[in-house]
């Protein structure tokens, strides 16, 4: 699939590589360490059963809600980016 001086299969290799650094970069952000007992925004308690599923936890679910609908909000549109063309 792979035309010009590129090897056969560069093509899924890139693609490969931007999945495998996307996926490290969110491990990477992903918190660890002791849970905190009390939300770091609004100081609301973090339920037991959050801080044992998620540790390292520093925000209470709805804090964190929130924080994920700005991210997402704000975060790149791939419906017209190359990456997605090529799949």
């Amino acid at each position: 699939m792979a035309g010009g001086w590129a090897r056969d299969g560069a093509v899924q290799d890139q693609i490969d590589d931007t999945v495998n650094d996307a996926v490290s970069a969110a491990r990477a952000r992903m918190p660890r360490g002791e849970s905190a007992e009390y939300c770091d925004e609004c100081g609301e308690e973090i339920p037991e059963k959050r801080r044992e599923a998620l540790p390292g936890v520093r925000t209470c679910v709805a804090c964190q809600s929130g924080r994920d609908a700005a991210v997402r909000q704000s975060g790149i549109n791939r419906r017209g980016s190359k990456d997605s063309q090529l799949r």
